[in-house]
């Protein structure tokens, strides 16, 4: 009796003692202090957990035993720490992970293994703030990966795999970002909506991509801002304008937020482009990510954004010089007139994340954005055509007209105004059983759009004014008197007050397995969207349904050879936003169908060393086909859309990209991109699509100059072989395949860095006026170092004679010089 007494005892002291527990939490960083996702920490061979995207983790230990705990990542040397802590003490650690130089290329390459098999290529935030280019940012690193494509280097858009601009999703921080409507020019476009400054994880995905991410028919760019862990500080100037960015923590680091303001200035390469001007651009964002971690599971965070364009421009003259050596033409235009145009936009996101439990998180996202919108100019354009220029090449007039051959004028008026205002409410969860995930969410989203068309075009040829080229148009002259009043060749007067209605959903499920011996991961989802679309003068629009199942494997074999392979496929729609639903006419076509592309997706990466440096080798063969396409035309970034389901279209290729540590210690890549795309209207036949950009070459390249570490070198290179040229209005586009002349681009960027605190030659001591710093470099940026003319859209002419219309390339920038100044603190 006495013994099973003293056992009792022994075994409830055994359980107090099991019971006392402590906590220990914090943020894992890297030596640029930005949180790693996924990072191990673990304190036995089988009791830890995994970092979150944002870096933050928690872990629950034995109280009053001394533990040590590691904290390890791919790529990084490990870092312990020994400790002992009191029942129910809570014990804050933010280790800083340094980097193991013989592991670095493999945390760049291999990344998150789950965004492998997801097909998704992961892009270094760092290399996104060196790289140059004229409109440096993500988007401008985007440009130089396969299968996405850009032929105007003072826009951020881009097209991926034959679609267009409209056919991207964006995602900040998991909510959904928006652009300006009314923009026609790149460089009216300014600033992109995502600050690089403010960074933390850029996720690209070309195609096939999984139920949960949207309904658009190309891709997706998914971005992550950063959450400060500590006070910091950054200013950027250069000739384009400069940058500031702020970021700190409260005390007990429940509250950290991050402030970005921008201010550029394109006049740097609109004044060095053919047409002179008077050029006056103004635009200016304020951007602030803010999050709020009131427990251990519950977080809000806010996203905001404030942007105002203005875009001043008064054109004085243009020559363009164009044709072949053997046909030359010349170009001359005067005017007058100006134009001013207003975008001011407004965003703001409010992000609620509770976790549940280990196995289940629930997110509330809600946003607001609104944007108000004025286009008005009037802009006379006189111009004389020449197609006898001179060829001396060594006389003083080489270039000049002989003598002119066409003799016109183009008046240009707009007054458009819109304001859009668009509401998004959403829930979305995720479940994990074992090996299994389940995620699902549901979507509300209001859209209201306000918008006032009134433009027109008057062309006139040596004093005629051309009519609109319509079907009913009869002029029998000389013979019969022409008494109808004169029109302009293209007018558009509507006034439109849109409402938009959506509901989303969808459903998917995750699985890793094995395969004899090979791991082997399954995804299956479905998505449905229901719209419907009312308004002051518009037919009532039928609601609408379309539902989309998609579906991902991968399987990576058990060889020696390290390889993954990929299939992807399904079928997305693209439900018609506004810009879709109006006509040529300005009116909203409200039973526009969405537009179908089914997708097969066949992906294989291949990880070796070369040199005893790691590389990988991706490459995927795409196919989509398309249905209920609705054609558009291309005014260098404006898109015009039929607003009808009348063609139906394809687009194949092949999409490749080798990268790794061409130079050790940094991360390159060389790209090529392979495509074909074509449509067929009202089944007259197939045509090339307007982004029908059939071979594509980028390169990213960095270096470093082995004797002088602190001065650095970045080259970003594009080669894209010619698009389609375009139509004037009311032509037919299957009488206009001609292409425009292929796109080449180099910019190249050097870059010094003064102060480095990470590098003991590069540190000064405290009292230096230097040591402020932590990072101070100076750079200077060429771009387009070949001086090549790329075009973007053409002008069409008319010749008096024989009535012939002549296409007059739009050139882009030429060779222009940026110097760069960037700091930390």
């Amino acid at each position: 009796m006495k013994n099973t007494y003293l056992l009792g005892v022994l075994l409830l002291l055994t359980s107090i003692s099991l019971a006392q527990q402590a906590t220990i939490k914090g943020i894992i960083l890297d030596e640029n202090n930005t949180p790693i996702p996924g990072a191990n920490i673990s304190f036995s061979s089988t009791k830890g957990t995994q970092s979150n995207t944002n870096g933050f983790y928690q872990l629950t230990i034995p109280a009053n035993k001394k533990i040590t705990i590691h904290y390890s990542y791919v790529g990084f040397k490990k870092v312990s720490l020994n400790l002992a802590l009191a029942n129910k003490e809570t014990y804050e650690f933010n280790p800083i992970l340094k980097t193991d130089i013989e592991q670095i290329g493999q945390v760049i390459l291999t990344g998150s293994r789950n965004k492998e098999v997801q097909g998704i290529t992961n892009i270094n935030p760092e290399v996104i703030r060196k790289i140059p280019g004229a409109n440096a940012g993500v988007e401008n690193l985007l440009k130089t990966l396969p299968g996405v494509s850009s032929n105007n280097e003072l826009s951020t858009q881009y097209n991926v795999r034959g679609g267009n601009f409209d056919e991207n999703l964006v995602y900040v921080n998991e909510i959904e970002v928006y652009r300006p409507f009314l923009i026609r020019s790149g460089q009216q476009e300014g600033l992109s909506f995502v600050n690089a400054n403010m960074v933390r994880n850029v996720d690209f995905s070309a195609g096939g991509f999984q139920a949960k991410y949207g309904d658009k028919l190309s891709s997706v760019l998914a971005i992550d801002y950063r959450r400060p862990v500590d006070f910091a500080a950054q200013l950027e100037a250069s000739l384009l304008g400069g940058s500031a960015t702020i970021e700190g923590t409260s005390k007990n680091k429940k509250l950290a937020g991050i402030l970005g303001v921008r201010y550029r200035d394109n006049s740097l390469f609109v004044n060095a482009k053919e047409t002179e001007t008077n050029f006056k651009p103004r635009f200016a964002d304020a951007q602030t990510y803010i999050t709020y971690q009131f427990s251990d599971k519950f977080e809000l965070g806010f996203l905001g954004n404030i942007a105002l364009n203005k875009y001043d421009y008064e054109p004085v003259t243009r020559k363009t010089n164009f044709g072949t050596l053997q046909n030359p033409k010349s170009l001359f235009i005067y005017y007058e007139g100006q134009e001013k145009d207003q975008y001011e936009t407004y965003f703001g996101a409010l992000k609620a994340s509770y976790k549940i439990s280990d196995n289940y998180t629930a997110k509330v996202i809600a946003s607001v954005y609104n944007t108000q919108e004025q286009e008005y100019y009037d802009i006379l354009g006189e111009y004389l055509l020449s197609d006898n220029v001179n060829t001396d090449i060594g006389g003083d007039g080489l270039g000049d007209a002989e003598y002119y051959t066409g003799v016109g004028s183009q008046l240009s008026h707009a007054r458009n105004d819109l304001d859009a205002l668009i509401a998004n409410i959403e829930h979305k969860g995720s479940y994990t059983l074992q090996q299994h995930q389940f995620d699902y969410g549901v979507k509300y989203t209001h859209e209201n759009i306000k918008d006032r068309i009134r433009e027109y075009e008057v062309i006139d040829s040596a004093g005629f004014s051309i009519r609109p080229l319509l079907p009913d148009y009869h002029n029998n002259q000389p013979y019969e008197a022409y008494n109808s009043p004169l029109e302009p060749y293209h007018s558009v007067r509507a006034k439109n007050n849109t409402n938009i209605n959506r509901l989303q959903a969808y459903l998917q499920w995750s699985y890793k397995t094995q395969l004899n011996n090979h791991d082997l991961w399954l995804n299956a989802g479905v998505r449905s969207h229901t719209w419907a679309i009312t308004g002051d003068n518009i037919p009532d629009g039928k609601t609408q349904t379309v539902i989309s199942p998609r579906a991902q494997i991968a399987l990576k074999p058990a060889w020696k050879t390290d390889m993954l392979f990929r299939l992807s496929g399904g079928l997305y729609y693209q439900p018609p936003f506004y810009r879709e639903l109006r006509d040529a006419n300005g009116l909203v076509q409200p039973n526009l169908k969405a537009q179908q592309s089914i997708h097969f997706v066949v992906g294989n990466d291949y990880s070796f060393k070369l040199s005893d440096r790691p590389f990988k080798l991706t490459s995927e063969i795409y196919y989509k086909k398309l249905n209920d396409v609705n054609p558009y035309t291309v005014e260098n970034v404006r898109i015009r859309y039929a607003a009808a389901n009348i063609a139906k279209a394809y687009a194949y290729g092949l999409d490749m990209r080798l990268y790794g540590e061409f130079v050790p210690g940094t991360e390159s890549w060389l790209s090529l991109g392979v495509l074909k795309t074509e449509e067929n209207h009202l089944d007259k036949g197939y045509i090339a699509r307007p982004t029908d950009q059939r071979l594509k070459v980028g390169l990213m390249f960095q270096d470093y100059v082995p004797k002088i570490p602190s001065l650095k070198v970045y080259l970003n290179l594009v080669y894209n072989t010619g698009l389609p040229g375009g139509s004037p209005s009311y032509a037919d586009p299957y009488n206009y395949q001609t292409r425009l002349r292929d796109y080449r681009r180099a910019d190249i960027g050097f870059s010094y860095d003064i102060v480095d605190s990470e590098r003991e030659d590069k540190s000064f001591p405290k009292n230096h006026w230097l040591s402020i710093f932590k990072h101070l470099s100076i750079g200077m940026e060429i771009f387009n170092i070949f001086d090549n003319q790329n075009s973007i859209t053409n002008t069409f002419v008319r010749d008096v004679y024989n009535k012939q219309m002549y296409s007059v390339p739009n050139y882009l920038s030429p060779r222009v010089f940026n110097v760069r100044l960037s700091m930390r603190f």
